[in-house]
């Protein structure tokens, strides 16, 4: 029986034990807190307008996708990309629709944004 001190926690002792156990994560895209921002923003406005309702955020070897559904169950209406490689080229930020079509690219994320964004007018 082993008996423990107050000042420790039990379950940091298991994180640690669960994070060493798995070792270092590989490399992987992800979004920053900014870009994470403005695309929650986006998707905070959206929600309450009532045409989006759920979102899945994916973190790959190679990009970092954001993906945007009407519902659940359906396939994404919308992929918000991060694609280092193409930095340099295109933009490293792209939203693509459901069917695939590359609706903007661009190197500002809040530019390539307004594809999908909707703002108020005035008539």
């Amino acid at each position: 029986m082993s008996f423990m001190s107050e000042d420790t926690d039990p379950s940091e002792n298991r994180a640690a034990v669960r994070h060493a156990a798995a070792g270092p994560l590989p490399n992987r895209v992800t979004f920053n807190r900014l870009e994470l921002n403005r695309i929650l923003n986006l998707y905070g406005r959206m929600v309450a307008d009532g045409e989006w309702r759920d979102y899945a955020i994916d973190l790959l070897r190679d990009r970092a996708v954001f993906y945007v559904f009407r519902r659940a169950s359906e396939v994404p209406i919308y992929r918000i990309e991060k694609d280092p490689r193409l930095a340099r080229r295109q933009g490293m930020y792209s939203v693509i629709s459901a069917t695939g079509l590359i609706l903007r690219r661009g190197h500002e994320l809040d530019r390539v944004l307004l594809a999908i964004d909707r703002k108020l007018a005035v008539v």
